[in-house]
């Protein structure tokens, strides 16, 4: 492994690597500023410089650490296509420049540190001997790294190789002319899984290891999915760090321009599993925009401040202080709720929506009645589906101030960094609130406010660690704050997501966090609830499972489609052969009843959800009325 501070502020190195976060595509950025395909991209360095710059800035304030000069194609093979096969060094010496521009700009305004990655592509002609391969590519890396790191190139990155014999050019060039710069070499896959010359990846790891490469993945292919596969047949065969920078999904040809249809959310949770398959270095491709960057920042740091509550407390400043953590008070002791989870007496709450403005009547109503009636907890969502309400903190003071009742208080992680998240829980516990939902949340886009930004400094497993910590009097840092915050943390389970295996080990982190019971999305068939406690056997906390009654066949639709809740099509034909908007509120109300009843010997509770306010038919649901 090369040493020096490039290598190890990027490389890290044993249990202490980081993941980073490089950035997206050049070559559709540039497109989408309306240069045509049949221009050469990388002489915009010299004609066009203040669009590379504009793009380069573009990637490093969305979070960029590691931005790709624009000399992809800059190899004598590829530029005499243009007749520019004179000017390799011209050239790539311009997108140095350029990069380290926007760099140095991006250091002096807002003290961030990137670094600047000279980008070799393939050479674009499979009949290339390696001899040939070899001078290509020697030619350009020693442009690149010409004038050494912070003024040349920081690292090398070789991507979308087809296969060994340029791989091995590429690796065999960057060790003679630039030895000292860090190396990152990635392949690309066809479709079957496999390089373009029929390499498996396992293959191409192992050779590509021997040959001498700093780190190694995979670029590029047909989408997140199909790199994430590669990165995971990988894994087993190298030490070195891994890196995944996919296309945006494969382009579509709309309007007669090629574009890119995959999300910056699905490009931002495929991040999160790139790093859970152990890749270090993180990016996209083809059609990957700062969009697509910002969100993937986001999951990104969601990931590294998981472990932060524990790391802090164990090491640094923090060590110093642990003598100050103190023990939490039992969980019969802290909320009425946690009594009765700690003895295994069965819990009901309802759900009560916050409104959309500043009056509550409707609200403490429906809490008085469900207070009334016996029901033990009132849960209370924070802004539900990104929209705009008044905060669940405000609801739950005024329902336990003014009605008695015990609330649950949702918190998510979408709109809170982690200075904010510690300042509201430990408000919280101040003013008498002590049960706690610990939720990731939904994504600003889902919302009314689809242009509002997430922060997702952590998520929901970061979340319970946090809460943890507080209620060991300790704060994210390990300082201490002087007496336990006394939270029962409950957590969220989804037994019927398509990826249940992802659900559970997401449900094993957040018990091994410090989840003390979980709280189950709405459950429509039993037998997905039933498989889930099944998996959760070896962790398993306490479970409320939800029920929502169904109010026509559009809210079971709804539930289906866009929320991807699984709805059984018994229940389906059920709510559409009711006669009238009468009849379906009574056969919703009835299906939840039998949900309850079926969960009731399954399950420690329920949470029963009140559709658009109707807390009676909550309360129908529980038969206190």
């Amino acid at each position: 492994m090369k040493t020096g501070k490039v290598a190890e502020s990027l490389f890290g190195g044993g249990s202490e690597r980081k993941v980073v976060l490089c950035d997206g595509a050049m070559g559709s950025m540039l497109y989408g500023r309306g240069v045509f395909i049949n221009r050469c991209y990388d002489e915009l360095n010299l004609s066009q410089p203040d669009v590379v710059r504009g793009v380069h800035l573009e990637y490093l304030q969305a979070g960029a650490e590691v931005i790709e000069t624009n000399t992809y194609g800059a190899n004598s093979i590829r530029l005499k296509r243009f007749g520019l096969e004179a000017r390799v060094a011209e050239i790539n010496l311009a997108g140095v420049r350029l990069a380290r521009e926007c760099v140095d700009q991006m250091r002096e305004k807002q003290g961030s540190e990137a670094f600047v990655a000279g980008a070799m592509g393939s050479l674009g002609d499979l009949t290339v001997s390696a001899e040939e391969a070899f001078a290509a590519f020697s030619e350009q890396v020693r442009a690149l790294a010409q004038g050494g790191p912070g003024v040349g190139a920081d690292l090398l990155i070789v991507e979308t190789l087809p296969g060994m014999l340029e791989a091995e050019q590429a690796i065999r060039a960057a060790k003679a002319e630039a030895p000292a710069l860090p190396l990152i070499v990635m392949v690309t896959v066809s479709e079957s899984g496999d390089c373009l010359d029929g390499t498996s990846p396992e293959e191409a790891a192992r050779r590509m290891t021997e040959w001498g490469a700093d780190a190694i993945g995979c670029n590029c292919s047909d989408g997140p999915a199909t790199v994430l596969s590669v990165i995971e047949r990988m894994r087993p065969m190298t030490t070195l760090p891994l890196a995944a920078m996919p296309n945006a999904g494969q382009p579509r040809a709309i309007d007669g321009r090629s574009l890119y249809l995959t999300s910056p959310e699905y490009m931002a949770s495929f991040a999160r599993r790139f790093v859970q398959a152990g890749a270090t270095f993180v990016g996209g491709c083809c059609g990957t925009t700062p969009q697509h960057t910002r969100a993937m920042r986001g999951a990104l740091r969601a990931l590294e401040a998981q472990a932060t509550g524990v790391q802090a407390v164990e090491s640094g400043a923090a060590a110093r202080v642990v003598a100050s953590k103190v023990e939490p008070p039992p969980l019969a002791e802290r909320s009425r709720v946690g009594a009765k989870i700690a003895t295994g007496a069965f819990v009901t709450m309802v759900e009560i929506v916050p409104p959309k403005g500043i009056d509550t009547t409707h609200e403490l109503e429906g809490a008085e009645e469900l207070h009334r009636l016996g029901v033990d907890a009132i849960n209370v969502p924070d802004s539900p589906r990104a929209s705009a309400r008044m905060s669940a903190q405000s609801l739950c003071v005024q329902i336990q101030q003014r009605v008695g009742i015990e609330t649950i208080l949702h918190y998510t992680c979408r709109d809170r960094n982690l200075l904010s998240i510690q300042s509201d829980l430990i408000g919280a516990s101040s003013i008498g609130l002590k049960n706690v939902l610990c939720l990731t949340g939904d994504p600003p886009k889902m919302g009314t406010y689809p242009d509002a930004t997430a922060v997702f400094d952590v998520d929901a497993i970061g979340l319970v660690k946090i809460v943890e910590g507080l209620n060991h009097g300790l704060d994210i840092g390990g300082n201490a704050i002087g007496a336990s915050t006394g939270f029962t943390i409950s957590v969220a389970a989804n037994p019927g997501v398509p990826d249940i295996d992802n659900e559970v080990r997401r449900f094993a982190a957040k018990v091994e966090a410090g989840a003390e019971f979980g709280i189950t999305q709405p459950v429509f068939d039993m037998r997905l609830l039933e498989q889930f406690l099944k998996r959760i056997e070896g962790f398993r906390i306490p479970i409320v499972a939800g029920i929502w009654p169904l109010t026509s066949v559009k809210n079971a639709e709804f539930m289906k489609n866009d929320l991807k809740v699984s709805m059984p099509d018994e229940i389906m034909r059920r709510m559409a052969a009711a006669g009238s908007p009468e009849a379906a509120r009574a056969t919703g109300i009835a299906i939840a009843q039998e949900m309850l009843t079926a969960a009731r010997t399954m399950v420690q509770g329920v949470q029963v959800s009140a559709p658009f306010g109707k807390y009676k038919a909550a309360a129908q649901v529980l038969g206190v009325v």
